[in-house]
């Protein structure tokens, strides 16, 4: 039996998690937080990292110390410490501060399918990280990332297209993250062998 299935996301020790939606065949590291995440078929996230507020296609890649949505700070106010939101864990007759929590969940960042998001790199609230792009470790994504981009840097630049807009369109097209398992497992050698370009000649 192969150690990931499609009944229930393989969840590694030390994890918090809270109201997420996970496809199937997905992995999640060790010690990773993930609060309001949809997550789509065969994507994982490696050891701690760090999602919130987030919509991630099938076959992300998300490596280690990865971090999604990182959340704001009310920097108009008199303080922009937790205890004006967080407030009963300060005080008993307190209440949180719902409307600033539904502020933030509404910030909602995307990430594609077939994406990389490399280590340590942070993706901002609203921000779409196109089909099939790269993220180099340690970048931080402040913009919208074209599909098949590959970025860099703090704030992230485009450093190079990871396939040639035509290809890039076609693969888009094709949906392959679209086939069945069985489909998949099939024609899993292609995946291996063939260049981007001889895949779609024989399967578009």
């Amino acid at each position: 039996m192969s150690r990931l299935n499609p009944d229930k996301p393989f969840v590694h020790p030390e994890c918090e998690i809270v109201h997420c939606d996970f496809g199937t065949y997905v992995e999640i590291g060790k010690g990773s937080r993930l609060q309001n995440v949809k997550m789509g078929d065969y994507s994982y996230c490696d050891r701690y990292a760090d999602v919130a507020n987030a919509v991630v296609g099938k076959f992300a890649n998300l490596a280690s110390f990865s971090r999604i949505g990182a959340t704001d700070h009310p920097l108009g106010k008199a303080s922009l410490h937790h205890f004006l939101y967080r407030s009963q864990d300060y005080w008993i007759d307190a209440q949180d501060d719902r409307e600033w929590f539904e502020k933030r969940e509404a910030r909602v960042s995307t990430i594609g399918h077939d994406t990389w998001l490399g280590h340590n790199c942070q993706i901002k609230p609203e921000v779409t990280v196109g089909h099939g792009a790269v993220v180099a470790s340690g970048s931080v994504v402040t913009k919208d990332i074209s599909p098949y981009t590959i970025v860099a840097g703090i704030p992230a630049r485009t450093l190079r297209m990871r396939q040639p807009p035509d290809i890039a369109e076609r693969l888009i097209a094709l949906a392959w993250w679209d086939w069945d398992h069985q489909t998949l497992h099939k024609r899993l050698l292609d995946f291996r062998q063939l260049s981007a370009q001889a895949f779609l000649e024989k399967y578009e």
